[in-house]
């Protein structure tokens, strides 16, 4: 049995039914971010599933979205087969996403290790970040517990939640690598003075979103710990495959409540382990941190289209089908499409899910 779980296979999953409302203008409904180009050359989704090359490959490689989305994605993923777009009749946070892909995973590989990764992440380090999973499939398969990837803060950031994780003299599996450490709790995202004081202390890390695990370890904590979505994940798992598998995930997912795997499982499990990762990561959460990834000019100006600058600094300027002009501004962040136009300070680039919220109360559905 240990000889198998040792050459079980690695199985990606890909998270990507996210509406990135932070992203408006350039993200709607049908397109948001993951399905874009934001840094570099690629969509987000495209990076995310060519950066597991040589080690998860297309067949392998699963990824759960939702109806509206399908098609973009079959074909911004030509070589991940149709069977492989799992769609969720409606958003329920992510426990019943890694849930529904667990259960496709195991008819797959009873004993598959499952790598499960947001859709939107920027990813500088593509070796440094294949050595990390390897690591973490290796620790998965040897042990019965849940990793997390967590990223080494280079900053006090209150926009991500936060990892505490044992030091090397904590209580520690004997069976897992050097590198992985017992999780010692889990913290939402802090105030400036928290964050501080969690970077100043050494062992806390970002909370990236990113897990690995056995597809049984996974089924069996969401069976202990949310035994309301087991019960109804278990309606669907005999009609995979079949004719009746439609209105079974609709019945279900009927019935299913939203709720978060770390909150829903993750902060409530006894065997968790945390990997420290340090690849240039960033999970490209608003405009101002698109700001921050991107190259500049010499006044501080991140530039995409035409744009006339006088007395320009310190701004991000997305125009690609318009001329913009600028005069004696500063710190703006200035995105121009089609059919609408932002224009917000930096640093408040967070607001923008307010627009969006906005626009779906007053039925301004062409602007979503």
């Amino acid at each position: 049995m240990e000889e198998e779980k040792r050459m079980s296979k690695v199985y990606g999953v890909i998270m990507a039914g996210g509406a990135g409302t932070r992203f408006w203008p350039r993200s709607r409904e049908k397109t948001p971010k993951q399905l874009l180009e934001i840094i570099g050359r690629g969509t987000m989704i495209q990076n995310t599933v060519s950066r597991l090359d040589g080690f998860i490959g297309p067949q392998e490689t699963y990824v759960v979205t939702n109806r509206m989305q399908k098609t973009a994605i079959m074909r911004q993923l030509p070589n991940v087969p149709d069977e492989n777009i799992l769609v969720e009749p409606m958003g329920r946070n992510t426990a019943p996403c890694i849930g529904l892909a667990a259960l496709h995973v195991r008819k797959m590989d009873p004993d598959a290790v499952m790598i499960v990764l947001p859709a939107d992440h920027v990813i500088q380090d593509r070796v440094e970040f294949q050595r990390i999973l390897l690591l973490a499939a290796d620790a998965a398969r040897k042990s019965n517990g849940l990793l997390t990837i967590g990223i080494n803060p280079t900053h006090p950031e209150t926009g991500y939640g936060y990892i505490q994780m044992f030091n090397e003299q904590g209580p520690h599996n004997p069976y897992l690598e050097k590198g992985v450490f017992k999780v010692k709790t889990f913290a939402e995202k802090p105030s400036l003075q928290t964050a501080e004081r969690f970077l100043s202390s050494g062992d806390f890390l970002w909370n990236s979103g990113m897990f690995v695990w056995r597809v049984e370890a996974i089924l069996r904590e969401i069976h202990k710990r949310l035994p309301d979505l087991h019960t109804e994940l278990m309606k669907i798992d005999p009609f995979i495959g079949g004719p009746a598998y439609q209105s079974a995930i609709e019945t279900a997912y009927g019935k299913i409540r939203g709720i978060s795997i770390d909150y829903g499982v993750m902060e409530k499990a006894e065997e968790v382990y945390v990997i420290p990762g340090q690849f240039g990561w960033s999970d490209i959460g608003s405009w101002d941190e698109v700001y921050r990834l991107s190259g500049k000019d010499d006044h501080g100006n991140s530039i995409t289209g035409t744009v006339i600058q006088k007395e320009t600094t310190r701004s991000l300027i997305f125009s690609p089908g318009k001329v913009v002009a600028t005069i004696g501004v500063d710190d703006l962040i200035i995105i121009n499409t089609d059919d609408a136009l932002l224009i917000c300070k930096r640093g408040r680039s967070q607001e923008v899910k307010d627009v969006s919220d906005y626009l779906k109360r007053k039925q301004m559905n062409e602007y979503l």
